[in-house]
């Protein structure tokens, strides 16, 4: 069940709603208007930066001894 993001058109309230079903009716939780637009969402994805990664020549995991100096490895050396 998708989560949508919605502006009132009365109170220019913005708020989210879980929509079980598509063309469920949506009110306003501020003022009750059912005169509601649906909102563009945008969804953010974050990762670490390239340099938080050591890899095995710098320390990473083993320092290159053991299991990270086999070839079967893979991780950047």
């Amino acid at each position: 069940m998708p989560i949508y993001e919605y502006l009132c058109a009365d109170c220019d309230t913005r708020f989210e709603k879980l929509v079980r079903r598509w063309g469920e009716a949506v009110a306003c939780p501020a003022c009750a208007s059912a005169t509601v637009d649906k909102q563009l969402s945008v969804f953010a994805v974050a990762s670490a930066p390239a340099e938080a990664f050591t890899g095995c020549g710098a320390g990473g995991c083993g320092a290159g001894e053991g299991a990270c100096a086999a070839p079967a490895c893979g991780l950047p050396r």
